[in-house]
């Protein structure tokens, strides 16, 4: 999360009243790892006056946050328990009885233990819109800003409303709220070989235009061949690189809407009408994932951490609207393309 006393940006706005993320985030981004005991977490906000911070992997990208109201509880059994050692935090230096002390160390939890994950996060394009949305769609307050799935900073509602009032709304927009309107090949190798271009020479004539034929000149040809081969995979494993490069970095940027959600729904039910048990909600390569698809195929139970993009909305949405109803997700790996996991479905579940 970010320091609230650290200056923020103030790039010249879009001419267009378009306002982007790089534009908003604020740069200094104070984050904690996944193995930060809490006590030190809530000792870090009362340090930097934040009201939370993300936690990120070894690679910088996020998965998740840690706010005061995690920290102290949002149950009331959760609230009684972690009491204490914010009550030692406030007590400011002053002794504590040592039993007590001790009781504290034994209830000390760490980041993953407490953070809200996985994390809904923007491109340093996304819009003003767009971030106001999601902020509103999801009931968050903030969201980071990723590049290449590391945290380059993040975009508060504060940071939103701040940067808004700042540029003002432009002339076209006036009339109806700016505001409101925000938030609201083989021949190849048998030519070259005829033409006399192969790093072997066509064998003698012997009689009258007939050429001798030579097993070492079919195998020249099959040695041809193979290295086109060679050649076109490595040309076809690029390709497909940097496809699912731009896959990811297309599923990073783009966003669930309400009306996506509702069409995802839509056609589960209808694979339901079918006799279907399950029906797959999105399917994406396992790059988008932050350690590569692991947790998933291993699994690990806090495989939804490691969610990003399109996959981390997918699984709030389903965590807010359709868990509480008995619908079940899970989350597998579809192939495995040289032997790594390839592309990742996400199964929204309600068969028994």
């Amino acid at each position: 999360m970010i320091d609230q006393s650290t200056a923020k940006t103030s790039a010249v706005m879009q001419p267009a009243g378009i306002i982007k993320a790089s534009e908003l985030m604020t740069r200094d981004v104070i984050s904690v790892p996944p193995d930060m005991q809490t006590p030190r977490i809530a000792q870090l906000l009362l340090d930097k006056r934040i009201s939370a911070v993300p936690v990120v992997d070894e690679t910088g990208a996020p998965i998740g946050i840690v706010s005061e109201g995690d920290l102290v509880g949002r149950e009331e059994a959760d609230r009684e328990a972690r009491r204490d050692w914010w009550l030692a935090l406030l007590a400011e230096g002053e002794a504590l009885n040592t039993d007590f002390v001790a009781s504290l160390r034994e209830k000390e939890r760490v980041a993953r233990d407490v953070m809200c994950g996985p994390v809904v996060t923007v491109g340093e394009n996304t819009d003003a819109a767009e971030i106001a949305r999601l902020l509103h769609s999801y009931r968050i307050k903030r969201v980071p800003v990723v590049r290449d799935g590391k945290i380059v900073g993040i975009v508060s509602r504060a940071d939103l409303l701040r940067a808004l009032a700042k540029q003002g709304p432009p002339p076209e927009a006036r009339k109806e709220g700016f505001l409101a309107s925000v938030f609201a090949g083989l021949d190849e190798s048998f030519e070259h070989f005829r033409h006399g271009e192969s790093p072997k020479q066509p064998s003698p004539q012997v009689q009258q235009g007939e050429t001798r034929l030579e097993a070492a000149d079919f195998r020249m040809l099959v040695k041809d061949f193979e290295r086109k081969e060679v050649h076109d995979r490595k040309d076809a494993s690029r390709a497909a690189s940097e496809q699912r490069r731009r896959q990811v970095a297309q599923l990073i940027d783009e966003h669930i809407t309400d009306e996506g959600w509702r069409a995802l729904v839509h056609q589960a039910r209808a694979a339901a009408e079918r006799g279907e048990k399950e029906f797959m909600l999105l399917r994406f390569p396992s790059q988008l994932c932050s350690d590569g698809g692991r947790a998933i195929n291993v699994p690990e139970p806090d495989w939804p951490a490691s969610l990003r993009g399109d996959a981390a909305e997918i699984y709030l949405r389903w965590e807010r609207d359709l868990k509480p109803h008995g619908f079940h997700l899970a989350a597998r790996v579809l192939d495995f393309p040289g032997g790594v996991p390839g592309d990742v479905g996400l199964f929204l579940i309600w068969g028994a």
